[in-house]
């Protein structure tokens, strides 16, 4: 009889340790260790392997790499153009797409409008919804497929069979967590499953050509749930974010073996499912008839595109002993920098007035390129004076207080004078910009103080 053995796993890293412990030694978590009972016996067979998909004996021998032949591959194009440029210009044959989020964000949504709006035959497997939920989820977005196909099912083996009968061009897990393999004693989300399931599709995939798209939920620290050789085994991850009270969904690449993690994707989430945002900067600033202070147009690169924000700010004087600093989807602790920098050499006295800092359409931005812009709505918002309409701004502020020049500043300008702005303000160390190629107005500025004498004075 094969020799039954128990051993702990820590569900958040992975790690392993022959007893139980209350707090994991490599991730500090607490009470993460789940006892699993390890059967081992001579030979391990697969399940890819009992379903006669791939033969789990082949043996392989090692070439030059002179002799490996250079083939182009041949990417499919999905009506998305979104995922499309995220995943650096198609699906790659053979390729295992991880793709993860909050919880209720649209992984699922964006997954079916893949299958029921590709052109090419899908299997679809849930094991968290049921056919009929699919299908009324189908609907609502309104488009059908006769190549999508449906599958209910969390045994692996299971799949593989039917991948077998199917052989679609690709396939959709939904989601890993769910799935188990018929080789491991373990419950569905375990790290050993996780882990043999992810390991398995990854064979199949590269065995096939068949394209994986593999769901997965994350923790509450905003990491993919399970061990990190999930992340490894994948050729991409897709990070797909956004804030629930707000339309806007940003799709992210965080590995991608096959193109540039620099890409980005943005959609609207509206009645119908997912849409995509061609031109985000003209969703992304408001048109107020009626212009206030405190309000200012940033000019910044999210991934590899340029785009147009709002930053907003407001600077009130304080009702209690101690000011209150508070900033959406903007650094706050950079926030403190920048008020340190206006007190410092400007003579701005921000120690007895709150401050608020937003940015519209419920975006975080980690661009530098935006402190311009923030120290513009602050400036305005303190001297209760409006910016002038069609202005925007590009430049990172530095301690001392100067403009410091920004990567990439020609798109930013491009975006800016496709979008209609007549000028705008970026640091004087740009130098050999073409000056008549645009037609709003470049004004250099050296210093923070520079910028409050042209603006406000």
């Amino acid at each position: 009889m094969a020799k039954l053995k128990t051993r702990y796993l820590c569900q958040q890293c992975g790690a392993e340790s022959p007893k139980w412990l209350g707090r994991c030694p490599v991730c500090n978590a607490w009470n993460s260790y789940v006892e699993e009972v390890v059967q081992q016996t001579p030979a391990k067979e697969t399940a890819s392997a009992m379903a006669g998909i791939t033969d789990a004996a082949a043996l392989t021998e090692a070439i030059g790499i002179t002799q490996v032949q250079s083939v182009e591959s041949h990417r499919l194009l999905t009506t998305d153009e979104e995922l499309n440029r995220v995943l650096g210009g198609g699906i790659v044959p053979g390729s295992v797409v991880l793709i993860g989020g909050e919880p209720g964000i649209g992984k699922s949504t964006l997954m079916l409008q893949l299958a029921v709006q590709s052109a090419y035959k899908v299997l679809y497997v849930s094991g968290e919804e049921s056919a009929q939920q699919i299908k009324m989820r189908a609907d609502r977005i309104g488009v059908s497929n006769d190549d999508c196909y449906i599958l209910t099912e969390t045994n692996l083996y299971n799949i593989f069979k039917q991948l077998k009968t199917i052989k679609p061009d690709v396939c959709v897990i939904d989601s890993i967590q769910t799935l188990v393999s018929p080789i491991l004693e373990s419950a569905a989300g375990s790290v050993s499953q996780i882990r043999e399931c992810a390991s398995e599709l990854q064979r199949y995939a590269k065995d096939t050509g068949t394209p994986m798209f593999i769901v997965g939920h994350i923790t509450k620290d905003g990491q993919i749930a399970g061990p990190k050789v999930l992340e490894h085994v994948v050729d991409t991850v897709l990070h797909f974010e956004g804030d629930q009270h707000h339309s806007y969904r940003l799709l992210r690449t965080q590995k991608n073996r096959f193109g540039s993690t620099a890409e980005l994707g943005i959609y609207e989430m509206v009645q119908h499912g997912l849409r995509q945002v061609s031109n985000p900067s003209e969703l992304l600033i408001s048109d107020n008839s009626r212009q206030l202070s405190g309000v200012s147009i940033a000019a910044m690169i999210e991934g590899m595109r340029p785009l147009l924000v709002e930053a907003q700010a407001l600077v009130s004087r304080s009702a209690y002993g101690t000011p209150q600093r508070s900033t959406t989807g903007f650094d706050s602790r950079r926030l403190n920098m920048l008020l340190a920098v206006l007190e410092k050499r400007c003579g701005f006295r921000f120690g007895d007035k709150d401050v608020f800092v937003n940015i519209a359409g419920g975006l975080k931005v980690e661009d530098p390129a935006i402190d311009l812009a923030i120290v513009s709505a602050l400036l305005s918002s303190f001297e209760d004076i409006t910016i002038p309409a069609g202005v925007c701004f590009a430049g990172e502020v530095g301690l001392s207080g100067e403009v410091r020049s920004v990567n990439r500043i020609e798109p930013r300008i491009l975006e800016a004078d496709k979008l209609g702005f007549t000028k705008m303000y970026i640091s004087a160390s740009h130098k050999g910009l073409p000056t008549g190629k645009y037609s709003l107005q470049l004004v250099a500025i050296s210093t923070v103080e520079d910028l409050y004498n042209v603006l406000f004075k």
